[in-house]
């Protein structure tokens, strides 16, 4: 299949997304992030009356109904990119992986259809790779998967089961690519299930904290 021999991408989106994450961080500990992000979204900063005190927090003006509504919408589009990216690369890694799976088992009943033959030296790389310490291994990819779910989302619930969301569909466009439901190898669905239990153990650390925080306040 034409879809599959173009199937040479690896992780460039992934390596982006450390680049972006560097610059982050690089932000934060620079205490830039919380500046920019203010200029960004249209608020003005004044300083109160006592300008001569340095201790003197800023306020925010009151933004008109225009604004609002414009920083509304900048926000809904910055989510659907953040969901974008993080489809792209779970395409692009479990096409990856599959491959890599495909060049360590030549045997493999989907690939042999289309004579598909590596050299010595490739498929003991590939063995290698998908190894339960491997690159694209169960683990490690759904690793990669999660953090990058987890680095667009910042710890904010609703915006990871949107990721959850964004992660499914990625994964169906990987399926599609191979041939459909069902098509993908053994490896990428145990891959699959990894990365949704890393999802709903997410979950669950949250609903704990939010618990242990109501009953401290309680007492």
């Amino acid at each position: 299949m034409s879809s599959i021999a173009g199937i040479n991408t690896t992780t460039e989106a992934y390596a982006a997304y450390n680049a972006s994450a560097a610059k982050t961080e690089e932000k934060k500990e620079s205490g830039k992030e919380s500046s920019e992000t203010a200029g960004s979204s249209g608020a003005v900063y004044e300083k109160s009356e006592s300008e001569n005190d340095s201790k003197t927090p800023y306020t925010v003006n009151k933004m008109s109904a225009e604004e609002r509504a414009s920083l509304v919408e900048k926000l809904k589009q910055e989510q659907a990119n953040r969901e974008s990216q993080l489809l792209d690369i779970v395409k692009q890694m479990m096409t990856k992986q599959a491959q890599t799976y495909g060049n360590a088992n030549s045997i493999w009943q989907f690939l042999a259809k289309g004579n598909f033959t590596v050299d010595a030296e490739t498929k003991l790389q590939a063995q290698k790779d998908i190894a339960e310490d491997g690159y694209y291994g169960v683990s490690k990819t759904a690793q990669r998967i999660f953090d990058f779910a987890s680095a667009l989302a910042g710890d904010d619930v609703d915006k990871m089961k949107k990721m959850q969301e964004a992660f499914e569909k990625g994964f169906k466009q990987a399926e599609d690519i191979w041939g459909g439901e069902g098509k993908l190898p053994s490896i990428s669905y145990d891959t699959h299930d990894k990365v949704n239990k890393m999802f709903e153990d997410y979950y669950s650390s949250k609903e704990k904290i939010t618990e242990d925080t109501a009953a401290a306040d309680a007492q």
